[in-house]
């Protein structure tokens, strides 16, 4: 069988590691699907999602050209449930300067791409990072006059 991107097939899971799982379209045909591409939400462990000997729809990510063939089960399916995590029942806020207070149910929000949402993403990380450097340096700091003053 010829694979072509894009396309999806079935196949079988084979083989789970923690970094993904292996199934097979067809014999001698093997590709691999990444823990990122299992669930539209967030993988913890694999094994919460699927089993061997499961049959799956992937969806052909790519085929290098050294054989490897890159696949997805979360691009597979058509539309699927938005997935929300739980925020413990509080209400989420817009936390940008100056920003809209409303809770983000209120807020009219433009649907953003796959890009932009990566880079919010990666902003409240490097945010939440710099936060905690911060808190980090100024424990250290503390005993180290601390161990100045009892010499």
């Amino acid at each position: 069988m010829q694979l072509e991107v894009g396309n999806i097939y079935e196949g079988k899971v084979t083989g789970i590691t923690k970094f993904g799982a292996f199934v097979e379209l067809e014999p001698g045909t093997t590709g691999m699907v990444h823990i990122s591409e299992v669930a539209n939400s967030f993988v913890n462990e694999i094994r919460d999602h699927l089993t061997e000997g499961q049959a799956v729809k992937v969806k052909v990510l790519s085929v290098g050209e050294n054989g490897k063939i890159s696949l997805s089960i979360k691009k597979a399916v058509d539309n699927p449930p938005p997935q929300h995590r739980d925020n413990g029942g509080r209400k989420p806020f817009n936390n940008t300067r100056g920003g809209d207070r409303r809770p983000a149910q209120q807020q009219e929000k433009a649907p953003m791409t796959p890009e932009a949402a990566f880079e919010d993403m990666m902003n409240r990380f490097k945010q939440s990072s710099e936060e905690r450097m911060s808190d980090i340096k100024k424990n250290v700091d503390n005993k180290r006059r601390s161990q100045s003053r009892r010499k």
